[in-house]
């Protein structure tokens, strides 16, 4: 008896990069901006501010100035320093705010007074903090009400600041340490090690694309073995539970990669190029994935689901830029509606086929059979003649090795014999001589 096995493809073993996904890059932007509040109380931009930051954990220094809006930006700082932001103006007392980390999307605020444009040093800002001043100092040592109310707030937002920070380090460090375990026992084929490692660090950041992606993998790998073990076994209880087994994982691997997709087109493209080639690569590889597993959850679990698989593949074949690989989704979106018995479907699918290549052995045959079955399906006999001209041609071209010769001219005999319908001959053009 033929038992139809499901086979992984190079996909299940292409895990998905992981640096673009996880907050803990080397290099991150620090922004700000910086005003001065005057003596009638109304606070302008500081334009022309002079901008020291100066990281703390490692020697480091760093200088720019204000826009026109009182606004700074340094790009590309080390993500794990920690420094002290120092503004200065000509027409102003000096301001900081300690305890500062780049890259964490916050718009830091250095207000100022009217002063005489002192223009602050590490050492001053040391011992402003050792004197127990945490915030805006002029360098004076005294602190009066108003500024010793700023100087609070700042320290309570950077309380947070730093408690948000030391949050996303945790999930960071989680993230990083189960995406590299999963990997490892995928790639030892221990699924279900590898599929715990990714909950794990799923349950603590859920919106990481690359966990998803490659849990999906992880799944459908042992939804494979689960299922080719199912249909080999001899005991009806153990193939039941087995093939639903399998199902569920193949279930559970298409839901897990449309969330990855999700994410992904969430994601605003990078700008930098090497990141936006890591972007798109690892939106190729999950778009890729959720076709393979959809294929899976399609033919295996359920085939209701047979628009959503077929959306899924044609979005891959669209974002593709490999030939090869186009060619190949395009057969398996094929064979996919063909599995489900969506007939119709998988025959307009192999025609686009054979429109780009006439002489495709595989689109031949299943054009053939997709007729044969619309034809029985609608006892029309215009569909038995076109599926016996497919399958004539198919015979023609297909080499004697070719294991689907015998089944295409076992249906060619059934027509003949069952429905009196034979091959037509195909008429090739007179040439036209030469004047």
């Amino acid at each position: 008896m033929f038992r139809k096995y499901v086979f992984p493809t190079l996909a299940s073993v292409v895990l998905l990069t992981f640096a673009t996904f996880v907050a803990s890059g080397q290099t991150g932007e620090l922004r700000g901006h910086a005003n001065i509040k005057q003596a009638d109380g109304q606070t302008v931009p500081a334009s022309d501010a002079a901008i020291d930051v100066y990281r703390i954990d490692l020697p480091g220094k760093y200088n720019t100035k204000t826009n026109k809006k009182g606004e700074f930006v340094f790009a590309g700082l080390p993500y794990i320093g920690t420094y002290i932001i120092a503004a200065s103006h000509p027409a102003a007392q000096p301001t900081f705010v300690p305890n500062v980390k780049a890259g964490r999307d916050v718009d830091y605020e250095l207000s100022m007074s009217p002063g005489d444009g002192k223009r602050l040093t590490l050492d001053q800002i040391n011992g402003a903090m050792a004197s127990g001043g945490g915030g805006p100092s002029s360098g004076s040592g005294k602190e009066n009400a108003e500024s010793r109310a700023k100087r609070e707030e700042l320290e309570r937002k950077n309380k947070e600041i730093l408690e948000k920070n030391k949050k996303i380090e945790e999930t960071n460090s989680i993230v990083a340490r189960t995406y590299k375990a999963g990997n490892e026992a995928f790639v030892a084929k221990n699924y279900d090690e590898a599929i715990k490692q990714y909950d794990e660090g799923l349950a603590a950041d859920p919106e990481q694309p690359a966990l998803l992606t490659n849990k999906a993998l992880a799944l459908k790998a042992r939804g494979v073995d689960r299922y080719n073990a199912a249909i080999t076994s001899k005991d009806d209880a153990a193939k039941t539970s087995g093939l639903e087994a399998a199902k569920n994982d193949f279930r559970a691997a298409a839901d897990t990669t449309a969330k990855a997709v999700a994410l992904i087109k969430a994601q605003p493209v990078p700008t930098e190029p090497t990141e936006q080639t890591r972007y798109n690569t690892n939106k190729l590889a999950t778009l890729s994935t959720r076709a393979e597993t959809m294929r899976l959850f399609v033919t295996k679990a359920d085939q209701t689901q047979v628009e959503a698989g077929q959306a899924a593949f044609e979005e891959y074949v669209a974002a593709e830029t490999d030939p090869a690989k186009k060619a190949k989704a395009q057969h398996d979106l094929a064979q996919m509606l063909f599995d489900a018995n969506s007939f119709d479907k998988a025959l307009a699918a192999y025609q686009k086929i054979l429109a780009e290549n006439p002489d495709d052995l595989d689109a031949l045959l299943r054009s053939g059979q997709a007729l044969f079955n619309i034809g029985a399906i609608n006892n029309d006999k215009a569909k038995y003649q076109e599926a016996a001209n497919f399958l004539a041609r198919f015979v023609d071209k297909a080499p004697d090795t070719n294991a689907l010769k015998a089944d295409a001219k076992a249906i060619l005999d059934t027509l003949k014999d069952q429905e009196n319908v034979k091959p037509e001959k195909s008429v090739t053009p007179a040439r036209r001589r030469r004047p």
